[in-house]
């Protein structure tokens, strides 16, 4: 039996409104090579200028996960090249980053947990995008100098399903701190993943395999899963030390494998030494506390969930584990309606209408919608079933819940003379049935409820029905 390591380094892209260097926009899909200048495109005699809002956004993220912050960090040199570097170099923090020694707690489904530790999250520019056609390369150097933040957990985690646990909780985090949109498709949320093994019992840390830049939570458990299960087999076969060796990796998902990219360079390979064109970064007072000062985080909101509303802690977990989940649950809570509704048309009838990729941030009814139907609900305007015809119809049709309730004629009757008058009626026309039940056949209630449901088409009030029946039936 073997124990999976696994680590993790996650390159987070900054939302500030410029780059880290220069006052070049940060944008995605723009033209290409349209957000340039000498600085992000190190032409000799351009000198960078630091972004103090990348600062504070790292201080932030800092704060969130419970690290230390450095008041005073430096810059780096990193020296490499790729085509998609035109400085040959990378600026990045690699002896005094500005946060260290964080942590992470995942949640199972069993209600238990694990804290993962994180060493680092440290401030860096980011390089181009090369893109590939046929024979022809090219480079789009829009995101050459974006800000980064780079965070390496310890390696902590010892199966896909912690990494991808951990990886869900971080990018929560960054999203409900609003630093990144972190939108994994375009590349502002990226995952490298470190990945070896070792016999069960064996302390040793044995070689490591990194596998790059996958954009996806089902890719990236996936990956792991396939390089795990190479690098057992390895061991089995006898031939662990020929195969498996320090090495950088792809994911091939056509081929749902792991193939070598290159071989992994060491610190000494990349020739750091501090960056001569920059001062110490400080974080002062004024930006500490500010800084200092994050909005709710999941966990937290979640505990506020379940003590002032109620809520189970699993469902707490579902509303409050990504951002649009959670603003789209409050927001339907601003109607008055009770929170244990609010959680089953949300997170049972709307998400299981959600197909094709939707989501609640995209989903034809909003929340204000959603929460006037469970409204009209409560205030028995409509049945619980009239209700899922009124979301099915707004699914696909754009009109408000009150002429959706009109046009179809769902309506709920809570006259008590009307359903008085369909009791009488139905009883009159069932003697012998009203005999059995007095006589103690109980179960034919459900029989006149039936009835009465029926004679009104779906309209009348149950509860009203229910307790009008039990007056007359004695």
């Amino acid at each position: 039996m073997f124990e999976v390591i696994i680590g993790l380094e996650v390159h987070v892209q900054l939302n500030t409104k410029t780059k880290l260097f220069c006052s070049c926009p940060t944008s995605f899909n723009d033209r290409p090579n349209v957000n340039t200048c000498p600085t992000c495109l190190a032409l000799p005699g351009a000198l960078p200028v630091f972004n103090r809002g990348a600062l504070h956004k790292a201080v932030m993220f800092g704060t969130a996960i419970d690290a230390t912050i450095n008041r005073t960090s430096f810059f780096d040199r990193k020296s490499y090249f790729y085509p998609d570097s035109p400085s040959a170099y990378q600026i990045t923090q690699l002896y005094t980053p500005v946060v260290e020694h964080g942590k992470l707690e995942i949640d199972f489904e069993d209600g238990t947990h694990k804290t993962i530790r994180i060493n680092r999250a440290h401030i860096e520019a980011d390089a181009g995008k090369n893109i590939h056609d046929g024979a022809v390369s090219k480079v789009d150097l829009n995101r050459a100098g974006t800000p980064l933040v780079e965070i390496v957990s310890e390696p902590d985690m010892r199966s896909a399903d912690e990494a991808i646990l951990y990886l869900k909780k971080l990018h929560s985090i960054v999203r409900y701190l609003d630093i990144s949109d972190a939108n994994m498709q375009e590349g502002s949320f990226r995952v490298d993943v470190n990945v070896s093994i070792r016999p069960k019992g064996d302390e040793k840390l044995y070689t490591r395999v990194e596998i790059k830049n996958i954009n996806s939570f089902r890719f990236i458990q996936k990956a792991i899963e396939m390089e795990v299960q190479r690098q057992i087999d390895a061991w089995e076969d006898g031939v662990y030390d020929e195969e498996i060796v320090q090495e950088t990796r792809l994911f091939d998902q056509a081929k749902q494998e792991t193939r070598s990219m290159r071989g992994k360079e060491e610190a000494a390979d990349y020739r750091y030494f501090p960056e001569p064109d920059l001062l110490k970064v400080v974080v002062d007072d004024a930006m500490y506390e500010s800084a200092t000062q994050i909005p709710e985080l999941p966990d937290e909101k979640r505990e506020r969930l379940v003590k002032e509303h109620g809520l189970r802690e699993y469902d707490a977990s579902v509303i409050t584990a990504e951002l649009e989940m959670a603003h789209f649950f409050e927001k339907m809570l601003s109607q008055g309606i009770s929170a244990k509704n609010a959680v089953t048309w949300l997170t049972v009838e709307l998400l299981g209408r959600l197909k094709g990729g939707m989501t609640v941030a995209t989903s034809p009814v909003d929340a204000d919608k959603l929460g006037l139907i469970v409204k009209r609900i409560e205030d028995n305007t409509i049945s619980g079933k009239a209700a899922k015809e009124v979301l099915d119809y707004l699914m696909e049709n754009d009109e408000s819940v009150d002429a959706t309730i009109e046009k179809l004629g769902l309506k709920q009757v809570s006259d008590t003379g009307a359903i008085e008058a369909m009791v009488d009626e139905i009883l009159a026309a069932n003697p012998a049935k009203v005999e059995e039940y007095r006589g103690g056949k109980d179960k034919l209630f459900g029989f006149f409820v039936g009835q009465v449901m029926k004679a009104s088409k779906g309209s009348a009030n149950p509860q009203a029905v229910n307790d009008i029946l039990k007056q007359k039936l004695g």
